[in-house]
């Protein structure tokens, strides 16, 4: 399946299901999950990165043990809109993780996301030791939390 545009993801997937958010860093990969009605996004869990089947093996135990039906992955484009190694990083994720295991997947503007919760850890107080636990799969939820919403004003 190739990598979806918004209306043909929400397409491809079944009316209840959740959907696995996969924030791919450098040194953490963030996961969240939806609800199965896909109105609510949760941080899940933080895989380390080693290589790459590894990291795949964890996303897909999360994956099926939630029983998923597609996957967002974060797409860290610049500020301007225009794609960087971070963005092609992301792109080279999902096309391997794809080929893993072949499922609905929506590449995600997640611009901002690891600022916005940062910010928010340290105006609740959070240490930097706890932010550092925390932050990638919050950030995750963050980004996926962004796609639900857009595609539940889509059906609107």
């Amino acid at each position: 399946m190739p990598l979806l545009d918004l209306p043909d993801f929400a397409a491809a997937l079944p009316a209840r299901a959740a959907i696995l958010g996969i924030d791919p860093g450098e040194k953490r990969i963030g996961v969240a999950v939806s609800d199965t009605t896909r109105l609510i996004a949760s941080s899940l869990d933080t895989v380390a990165r080693s290589k790459f089947a590894a990291d795949a093996e964890a996303i897909l135990k999360l994956y099926d043990q939630r029983q998923c039906a597609g996957y967002v992955i974060g797409l860290p484009l610049n500020m301007d809109g225009s794609s960087g190694p971070s963005a092609q990083s992301a792109r080279a994720f999902a096309r391997n993780l794809i080929a893993k295991r072949d499922a609905p997947l929506l590449l995600w503007d997640e611009r901002l996301s690891t600022a916005a919760v940062t910010r928010t850890l340290i105006e609740g107080d959070a240490s930097r030791r706890r932010r550092g636990e925390v932050v990638d799969k919050m950030a995750a939820a963050y980004m996926l939390q962004g796609a639900l919403d857009a595609m539940q004003e889509r059906k609107a």
